[in-house]
This record gives C-alpha cells, sequence and structure tokens, in this order.
C-alpha cells in the first residue's frame, strides 16, 4: 500500500474530500490539458466524414502505428522478424490486408507489457495502469499524457456529447476505487472532486440500509449526470425505485464496463427521468463504441481499426456477432496491435439516421457479471478489483456460495507472496467486512464454452 493510500485511510471525511479533489485536480490537468482542446476540436471536426474519409484516415493511421512498431518496439521487431514482415510489406498492409499481420493476445500484453512492448522513443508522463482482470488475466498498459488527452477528447466528442453532456457538469460516478475504505456502514458513501464537480460514489456500499445517504448525494450535489458501471447504477437505481425515492432528474446516464440490457435501461430511466448511453472500450483505449442520440452503438474510425472476426478469424458479414480484435491509434508508447480484446460484438446492417457514417453496432454482446452480495445486504460487482496491481497474480476467480466465506482461485506466476495476501484479505474485508476468505492457489481455471474465464461466480440468489 503507497504512502498516500496509508494517509487517506486514516484521514477523517472533510480530509478525504480534500485528498480527493486534489488528485482529481491532477488528473484533470493530465486529461485536459496539453493537447486535449485540439484534439477535440479534429474529432468534432472528422464526426461527419464520408466513409471514403473514414478509410483514408485509417489507413494512414495505421500505416504511422505499424511502422512506428517496426522501428521502435522490440516485441514487434522480433515478432515481424519471426514471420518475413518487412517495411515494404507494412507500407502496403490497409484496413483490409490486416490480417497479413499475426495476432497480440492479452497473455502476450500480461508477460512483454512492460518490457519489450514499450518503444524506445516515448511520450511524456508515461505511466503504468493495471487493469481490474476482468477476463482472469489483469495487464497493464502505459498511458502518456499525449495519449491520455488523445483519449479523452474522444471520450468527450464521442460519448458524453452525444448523450448532451460535457465535462464541466456536474458528474456522479461509481466505479472501482474505493474512496470509503471501511467495510462498516458509517455514511456518507460517496466524497466529493471539487475541481471536477465530481460525486465518486462507493460501489461497495449500496445496500438499502444505505440508499438514503446516497439519495441524499443526488439533492445536496445537483448532479447533471451518472457514470461508471453499468450494474452499479442499475442496482443503486433499482433500491431508489424500490423505496419510492425520486432523485432530481438527470441530462442522461452513460454506462460502461458491462453489457447494458433493456432491463437496466429501463430501471435507470425510470429513476432518474432520463435517456440512458451505452458504451465499450476497455482500459486499454484501442477502441472505442458508444451511443448517438439517435441510440445507434457507432464505432468511432479515429480510436483505432476494430476487426470483428469468427473462430476462423474471417471477418463477420453484416448481421452477425464476432470477436473483437482492436489497433489502436492513440498509444505510440506501447502500441497494440490487432489486439484480442475478447469480447463479442454484433455488426449491424443498419445506417443511422444521425447522418454520422460510422459503422453500426447492433449490440455489444459483453458480459454480464454475477453480484458479490454483504452480509448486510449490499451488492457489489466488479470485485475482481481485488487484483488490481498484484504482480503475483497471472489469473484469478472469485467464487462466493454463501455469505459467510469467499473463495478466491489464483493461477500464480510464482507462489503467492504473504504480502500480496495480506492486500488481498484487507481488500475483501473492506468491502465484505469479517468473513472467511479461502485462497487457492491452482494450475488453471476452468474456461466457459466461449473460450473465456468468468471472473466472478456467485451462487447466492436474491
Amino acid at each position: 500500500m503507497s504512502i498516500q493510500n496509508k494517509i487517506y485511510n486514516i484521514s477523517p471525511v472533510w480530509m478525504q474530500n480534500i485528498l480527493v479533489s486534489a488528485y482529481g485536480y491532477g488528473w484533470k490537468k493530465k486529461r485536459y490539458g496539453g493537447i486535449f482542446k485540439e484534439q477535440y476540436r479534429a474529432a468534432k471536426d472528422r464526426e461527419f466524414f464520408t466513409a471514403f474519409q473514414w478509410e483514408d484516415y485509417q489507413n494512414e493511421q495505421l500505416k504511422k502505428i505499424l511502422l512506428h512498431a517496426f522501428h521502435h518496439v522490440p516485441y514487434y521487431q522480433k515478432k515481424f522478424k519471426e514471420q518475413g514482415i518487412t517495411e515494404t510489406i507494412l507500407n502496403h498492409i490497409d484496413i483490409y490486408t490486416l490480417d497479413k499481420i499475426p495476432v497480440t493476445e492479452k497473455e502476450d500484453v500480461r508477460v512483454f507489457g512492460t518490457t519489450t512492448m514499450m518503444a524506445s522513443i516515448r511520450e511524456k508522463g508515461g505511466a503504468f495502469f493495471s487493469s481490474s482482470g476482468s477476463t482472469g488475466t489483469p495487464v497493464q498498459i502505459c498511458y502518456s499524457d499525449n495519449m491520455h488527452q488523445r483519449w479523452f477528447a474522444l471520450n468527450e466528442a464521442r460519448i458524453k456529447n452525444w448523450a448532451g453532456v460535457n465535462k464541466n457538469m456536474s458528474r456522479g460516478m461509481i466505479g472501482g476505487r474505493r474512496v470509503v475504505t471501511s467495510a462498516d456502514n458509517k455514511p456518507p458513501f460517496f466524497r466529493y472532486n471539487y475541481f471536477e464537480k465530481q460525486v465518486y460514489f462507493s460501489a461497495y456500499h449500496i445496500s438499502p440500509t444505505n440508499i438514503e445517504n446516497y439519495f441524499a448525494a443526488f439533492k445536496k450535489y445537483n448532479i447533471d449526470y451518472m457514470t461508471g458501471y453499468a450494474m452499479s447504477n442499475y442496482i443503486l437505481a433499482r433500491m431508489f425505485n424500490e423505496n419510492n425515492l425520486q432523485p432530481p432528474p438527470l441530462k442522461a446516464v452513460l454506462t460502461s464496463s458491462e453489457k447494458l440490457t433493456e432491463e437496466m435501461r429501463a430501471v435507470m430511466s425510470k429513476a432518474y427521468n432520463c435517456k440512458v448511453f451505452d458504451s465499450w472500450s476497455g482500459m486499454e483505449y484501442c477502441g472505442l463504441i458508444s451511443e448517438c442520440e439517435h441510440g445507434s452503438l457507432h464505432i468511432s474510425p479515429d480510436a483505432g481499426v476494430i476487426e470483428i472476426l469468427d473462430d476462423e478469424m474471417k471477418p463477420v458479414q453484416k448481421g452477425e456477432t464476432g470477436t473483437v480484435y482492436c489497433t489502436g491509434f492513440l498509444n505510440f508508447d506501447q502500441p497494440l496491435i490487432r489486439y484480442k480484446i475478447g469480447d463479442q460484438v454484433a455488426l449491424s446492417k443498419r445506417t443511422c439516421t444521425c447522418g454520422r457514417e460510422m459503422p453500426v453496432i447492433d449490440e455489444i454482446v459483453g458480459r454480464i457479471e454475477d453480484v458479490v452480495y454483504g452480509k448486510d445486504g449490499r451488492e457489489m460487482v466488479r470485485f475482481h478489483g481485488i487484483f488490481v496491481g498484484l504482480k503475483t497474480v497471472k489469473m484469478a476467480q472469485v467464487i462466493q456460495n454463501s455469505l459467510e466465506a469467499i473463495t478466491l482461485k489464483i493461477v500464480p506466476d510464482i507462489a503467492v507472496s504473504n504480502e500480496e495476501k495480506n492486500i488481498i484479505h484487507q481488500r475483501v474485508q473492506s468491502q465484505l467486512g469479517n468473513i472467511e476468505i479461502i485462497i487457492e492457489e491452482v494450475d488453471d481455471i476452468p474456461k466457459t464454452n466461449n473460450g473465456k474465464i468468468k471472473a466472478v461466480i456467485s451462487t447466492i440468489k436474491k
């Protein structure tokens, strides 16, 4: 645990709000400073490109990232050499012949992501961020300052603006950060980031007992829109409805990280009297799909090339579902080329009445994650976040069969250290309180029929 986290954990709520605000100020500068404005304007200018303009743009950006990898990234230099791929060949590859390049797996990023996948020349401010391992395999992704600004320019233009909101409005967020570090039911269950007008709600204390405190935050801070985990936002909205609590109307709810079902849309729309907008990206930031004001899900071609492939690695036809492979255009420090995200989407036959000639997706198949339950009735998703940043964890799975115990299956790189076991215990207890924690080190974790690892399994029914 870092010294900053130790200080935060022992601080009173008023000091935690100051620390959260200071942290938010730093992130605001990182995301929205530098080249953000020019990147945002460029993204808006491209919005109504024709299909031919998008094709030209993607081919230009694809060549740039392929040649950059060829000249500056040891991992791809080795891979290209093994496959006999020369600079001349790369100069002639376009979005239709990208299959000449081998696929990059999550395991490649896990093993080589912080070493040979890093470019020899890098942008300023690069830092590694760990995924939660929602597919069972956690990875570390490098974000430079410029990469952050390129990404958040697209996020602003294609997610927030399409929903009728912007970064300057007051927002609520339900994400993975443990802003309330105790498992005790002691309000408030949110912290306030002053510089971004952001109310950060705990994803780990949502329960019928605590719902009034969540409701109070909506009234106090005049929240314009909600963001964050789809399931957590749904659970919160459902509890508002069940308890006849009517928050002030919102302008929009922007969900991510999990599959958004029609039931979830209806429940959130009823609770907040607004539209709900879906999006998909992943923390690798190498592809973006977002919902426009007309209700269509569009691929943003300027985030990267998204290939939707069948089991034979052939492009699916319109109307069919396939697996997503991304070649990102935004990250030059750690390029991801033909990276197998693992999620599935259904390519649409439709065009959209919004007039944008960006490809349309019928459905983000995605994951509907099992909910972990606490003894006090709280409901939590993305529980696999307890493994974030642990160096000895190769793959992991959470299993809950009762309210009294939880089992953690871990495939280690090396034996899980006592230090990391203690971190795991602390994280679980901060969310579930006094509960039996069983850590099992295993050789492998069984995959589902579609070849994926289910990160969380709960057999408890509510």
